[in-house]
């Protein structure tokens, strides 16, 4: 009886543990992230955890994605999600739940604040509107497009429960879009889509990632008046390609502007005037200066 009695409560401990650690894992991953991303924005570490990967990467054991090919989770336990990894959501397009760390340091400099009204591009399965959703708060709106029907669809059953989160299943490069304070890009654009532009309120602020044929710069468009813009250069980066926002001019002289001048030189984004000695990647009717906007 005693040895029973023994192995029971043993048997009951390690659930408890189990279940404290799996309670943790979000708490840890949440604080990483945060710190990754600098603390520039105080709501980042309540969003990640607050927002349950898990629901949106299927069930596990999961695929995980590394520069020479997928490997699989152990096992179920949704502690393996929590983790800095790209997680698989179709393999077979090579479509994934992005990294969390650069996703953090990408929403910071978007700065999402409550009430804000945020236009999600390339949302997958819907994790990142997810955490957008706990930027903005009950008072924000979040609009969300995935071309990929079987994504968009997965992204509708995951987000239902976020009443401020519409999901539409089309490109946002094309036709209207609402008014918005932010626009979150999830792939990669070879030039900053006409539409996004001018959808951005004043002091709005566009994210996206500028790619050609492969690796780009991650750029922070913002809109300080209705015809003036600034732009940063956040950090290289290599993104799916946006459907819709690929434009083989703007594409091909962005490696060779890359390994001319530091994408920290960017200061400003000109439309419809010719690129002067400024330049730093000029495309069709835009392109990116190091002078400050005029």
């Amino acid at each position: 009886m005693t040895g029973r009695r023994g192995s029971a409560t043993a048997c009951h401990a390690t659930r408890r543990r189990h279940h404290a650690q799996h309670r943790a894992a979000p708490q840890l991953y949440a604080e990483y992230l945060a710190a990754s991303a600098g603390g520039r924005h105080p709501g980042l570490l309540a969003a990640f955890r607050t927002a349950p990967r898990e629901a949106f990467v299927g069930p596990g054991p999961w695929r995980v994605f590394t520069w020479s090919g997928y490997i699989d989770t152990p096992d179920d336990d949704p502690r393996w999600v929590y983790q800095d990894i790209l997680i698989a959501l179709d393999e077979a397009l090579g479509l994934n739940n992005g990294q969390p760390s650069l996703h953090a340091r990408c929403l910071a400099a978007a700065a999402p604040a409550p009430g804000d009204t945020v236009l999600h591009v390339g949302a997958g399965t819907g994790y990142y509107t997810a955490v957008l959703a706990e930027l903005v708060g009950p008072g924000g709106q979040v609009h969300a497009f995935e071309l990929e029907p079987g994504l968009a669809h997965r992204a509708k059953n995951c987000l239902a429960s976020y009443g401020r989160v519409r999901v539409d299943n089309r490109s946002a490069a094309e036709g209207d879009l609402p008014a918005a304070d932010v626009i979150y890009v999830s792939a990669g654009a070879t030039h900053p889509v006409r539409g996004w532009l001018e959808a951005l309120r004043i002091g709005g602020r566009l994210v996206f990632p500028l790619t050609g044929g492969g690796a780009g710069v991650l750029l922070v468009i913002r809109r300080v008046a209705p015809e003036r813009w600034t732009a940063q250069g956040l950090m290289p980066t290599a993104f799916t390609p946006c459907a819709g926002a690929r434009d083989d001019v703007s594409a091909e002289g962005l490696p060779n502007a890359m390994r001319q001048r530091p994408y920290q030189d960017i200061r400003s984004l000109r439309l419809d005037t010719a690129p002067d000695a400024t330049a730093w990647h000029a495309g069709r009717g835009w392109w990116l200066s190091t002078a400050e906007p005029t």
